[in-house]
């Protein structure tokens, strides 16, 4: 195996990162940040948030940080007092 020196190196590196995995790992992320932006531009803490969700605010938290990877059904009580749902769209170009 080469040397890395940098993520973005052990990222690009598919003996070590499948590209499967690549794309799960960015799906995870652009999820979450949406999620975050959506909080945020309610003007929700996580507590707040957790309140109207009835998903406890650590468990939010850890989403957040991407610490864990939530369930579709508390994604969807999440996302719910946020205004939004989850839905299935086509890949561009396919």
């Amino acid at each position: 195996m080469k040397d890395i020196n940098t993520f973005a190196e052990y990222m690009a590196d598919e003996s070590r990162v499948t590209p499967e995995e690549n794309r799960k790992i960015d799906f995870e992320v652009e999820l979450i940040g949406k999620m975050i932006e959506a909080r945020e531009k309610k003007g929700y803490s996580q507590r707040e948030l957790a309140e109207l969700s009835g998903v406890k605010q650590p468990a939010i938290a850890r989403m957040e940080s991407l610490k864990s990877t939530p369930q579709i059904d508390t994604l969807l009580k999440i996302l719910a007092p946020l205004g939004y749902t989850l839905s299935i769209t086509p890949i561009k170009g396919k």
